[in-house]
């Protein structure tokens, strides 16, 4: 029997999700904070992978990973050919528009910059409002942009807001909320269905018991 193979993403997400699928019973020996990234569980057929979070949708694309549990966000801004079977309800947070405090923005003749990790997002965001934009893509630190004159605003997940807060900026405006999905491959959702049907009804049984 072939395994049902699940990629989880590194970091907190992973924690999460190692500590769901041992709540169904599933893999006892799962450990996110071990340097071991492959667990199997040679009774229920399943094997647990360990990987980058903006690897997950690869891995499944791909067909190396039936399963995956990433956050929303990398799903938006990939713009996968997936499924997406369900929203896990934990790494909630969201998607905001965040710049100096006071800052009068949104100028439709105008261009705004923006800095971000997520070009696709934002783009399609501001499309959306007719509102023209260049985008200025960061790989961290983005709320370094707006003080330094780099850009007008920045687009960013959004937990507390504390790290905004700690850098004088403010949240402009909220776009969407973002939490951890269960993703699936395609072709995996056709042949191995009953194993993903049946391992989606516990996790959505323990959610509702």
């Amino acid at each position: 029997m072939d395994y049902l193979k699940i990629a989880l993403a590194k970091g907190r997400i992973g924690k999460e999700a190692s500590k769901l699928f041992k709540g169904i019973g599933l893999c006892d020996s799962l450990d996110p904070d071990s340097r071991k990234l492959i667990f199997k569980d040679e009774k229920n057929k399943i094997s647990f992978t360990y990987v980058k979070s903006s690897d997950v949708i690869t891995y499944v694309q791909n067909g190396v990973a039936d399963l995956g549990v990433v956050g929303k966000d990398e799903i938006l801004e990939r713009e996968t050919d997936l499924y997406e079977l369900y929203d896990l309800g934990f790494g909630k947070c969201k998607f905001a528009i965040a710049g100096i405090e006071n800052q009068k923005l949104y100028a439709k003749d105008q261009v705004l910059k923006v800095a971000t990790k997520y070009p696709k997002v934002t783009k399609k965001y501001f499309a959306a409002r007719n509102q023209k934009i260049k985008v200025i893509k960061l790989n961290g630190s983005v709320e370094l942009a707006p003080l330094v004159g780099l850009a007008d605003v920045i687009v960013d997940l959004v937990e507390t807001g504390s790290t905004l807060k700690a850098n004088g900026l403010n949240v402009i405006e909220e776009m969407f909320p973002i939490s951890a999905r269960l993703i699936c491959n395609r072709v995996s959702y056709r042949f191995k269905y009953q194993l993903i049907a049946q391992l989606l009804a516990e996790l959505k049984e323990m959610e509702e018991g």
